[in-house]
């Protein structure tokens, strides 16, 4: 895990001191909230529907116990008792009051926190794939690089005032559990010829215009990786309109150019500016490398954790959803899920935030990570720490058996929370955990990714849910379109709207029929939702949803 050195202190700090008097100016009277609102979006704090937000950064996801107990504070003292953690990997409290936020900016500088560029017109907090470091497929740890892209981005004079936001994922294995061709930029760790390098992708992003990025360079050597990736950002800063917002993305540029073009200009711009990079990028990897070696893993039979499986069928139910396998065959990556049935999907307590975090003290190797769909992972567990973790989990409401399962829902704040907003999405989410739970078939239908946006911004990532739900206003009333077929991965796809949207009430009995009728029709109990859809497509889908349509046409 990545330790401030002395300049990372000084900077923080300094941001601190600075917003702290920004905030006073606000407070008195001598900014306007218009002339404030480019200060605070520069240290994460939003403008939101009921109150201020805050967004901290948790850069690649990665927390240790003290940070993780810091959050629980923040949240006890200065906001409601409880977090909630995003897509990007970060948390948000939604009630701060303004004149608390420089004090919560620097509670968060005490552990080596903060809340910069996570927000504004600017290169976001740079994610990664959650398993890093641990993943039995992986290729090698992308957090090193991840960092690198963090301390390179990080006020770079030229890239403070971009045409929009700018995303950036990373990852070390084949299998995409980053979401990468839905990001601006992304970068795969790659081996070619027995070489360790990068595949890149470039334009890909959700919200109203969503679009699969395209690979950019299929193999780029490691030592080009910063200087490309500052010329892809350098040509795009130039060439992103300025215009009109809405398509001021990358990936509206590459589409108005073509990947071709795109491809040329920046390569033309890594050719200028390659020689400029004397290796001082590499020496610090490699520096930044050492601090991520793995944890020293202890030795131990794993009979108990055997025997408690065969003993207990909820543990067993919970190892089977919750655990993913890890490079040390006597270890486990453990996924604690924040989407109990009829919960908030992301919320977690403070007391919560404490008990994780001293899991990770005490089973985890000091370490957590923050899921892009929104849960909590320790990613270095002894099999044989498991039967006592899952205790301490079920005391705290933190054991639910549902990792990839139809309750594991990603959602946005939607419009309890967020100004944009213009539907719920929390309530919708917990009505289909708690109808699915009542009737007891979460487990055999098995892995199924509901994702839900309460706006076209698509904060719950809806395009690439394998059930995609969109909230809309239609003349004031709630509506929700459904997409069907997304998928996040490696082959990533973009969902296909099924038709009319539903109301609040009609959304329910909706993804119901749509589930049993997939029920009905898949090939073998093994066969997931995204397997009957790809192998029947959408005609037969249609029908379960709309079931007065596909009896007119028979008639």
């Amino acid at each position: 895990m990545y330790k401030y050195n002395d300049f990372d202190a000084a900077f923080v700090r300094e941001r601190v001191s600075q917003f702290r008097a920004q905030v006073a100016r606000r407070v008195d009277g001598s900014l306007t909230e218009d002339e404030f609102k480019p200060f605070r979006l520069m240290n994460g704090l939003y403008l939101q529907l009921h109150a201020y937000m805050l967004r901290v950064a948790i850069p690649y996801g990665t927390l240790n116990s003290a940070q993780m107990r810091q959050l629980a504070y923040i949240a006890d003292k200065w906001d409601k008792g409880y977090g909630h953690f995003t897509t990007r990997q970060n948390i948000q409290y939604n009630w701060p009051k303004l004149p608390d936020v420089p004090d919560i900016l620097d509670a968060l500088a005490d552990v080596e926190m903060h809340a910069i560029q996570t927000s504004g017109n600017t290169i976001r907090n740079v994610t990664a794939d959650h398993f890093a470091g641990a993943a039995a497929d992986e290729i090698a740890d992308p957090r090193p690089v991840a960092e690198l892209l963090r301390q390179w981005s990080t006020d770079h004079p030229e890239f403070q005032a971009l045409p929009r936001k700018f995303k950036i994922a990373v990852s070390g294995a084949e299998n995409d559990r980053a979401v990468l061709r839905a990001h601006d930029v992304a970068v795969q760790i790659v081996e070619k010829d027995g070489e360790q390098g990068y595949r890149i992708f470039v334009g890909g992003g959700l919200g109203r215009t969503p679009m699969i990025g395209k690979v950019l360079r299929d193999f780029l050597p490691a030592a080009d990786l910063l200087p490309y990736v500052e010329a892809v950002v350098s040509v795009w800063n130039l060439l992103g309109r300025r215009n009109n917002k809405y398509k001021s993305r990358i990936k509206i540029t590459v589409h108005e150019h073509g990947i071709d073009r795109i491809a040329e200009l920046v390569d033309a711009r890594f050719a200028r500016i390659r020689p400029h990079f004397t290796g001082v990028d590499q020496q610090m990897l490699r520096e930044i490398s050492e601090q991520f070696a793995p944890p020293s893993y202890a030795n131990g039979a794993t009979d108990s954790f055997d025997a408690h499986k065969a003993a207990n069928p909820a543990f067993r139910s919970w190892a089977d959803t919750n655990l993913a396998a890890h490079k040390n065959p006597d270890y486990a990556i453990v996924s604690i899920s924040l989407k109990a049935h009829g919960a908030t999907p992301g919320d977690a307590s403070s007391e919560q935030m404490r008990v994780m975090a001293d899991l990770a003290k005490r089973f985890g190797h000091d370490e957590l990570r923050i899921s892009h769909e929104q849960n909590v992972i320790l990613p270095h567990v002894h099999k044989a720490s498991l039967p006592a973790i899952y205790a301490e989990l079920r005391n705290v409401g933190l054991a639910t058996a549902n990792i990839g399962l139809i309750s594991d829902i990603i959602a946005c704040p939607g419009m309890d929370y967020c100004a944009l907003a213009t539907a719920r999405s929390i309530p919708i989410a917990q009505e289909i955990a708690t109808r699915f739970d009542e009737l007891k078939l979460e487990h055999e239908i098995g892995p199924l990714k509901i994702k839900i946006s309460g706006c076209i911004n698509a904060c719950g990532h809806h395009h690439v849910g394998h059930i995609g739900i969109l909230g809309l206003d239609r003349a004031g009333v709630e509506n929700y379109q459904i997409t069907l077929g997304g998928d996040g991965t490696e082959d990533a796809t973009i969902g296909e709207r099924a038709g009319p949207g539903f109301s609040a009430d009609e959304i329910i009995p909706a993804i119901e029929r749509l589930v049993r009728g997939y029920l009905a029709v898949r090939e073998r109990p093994e066969e997931t939702f995204l397997q009957t859809y790809r192998r029947l497509g959408a005609v037969p889908f249609k029908h379960f949803l709309y079931p007065e349509k596909a009896e007119r046409n028979a008639a």
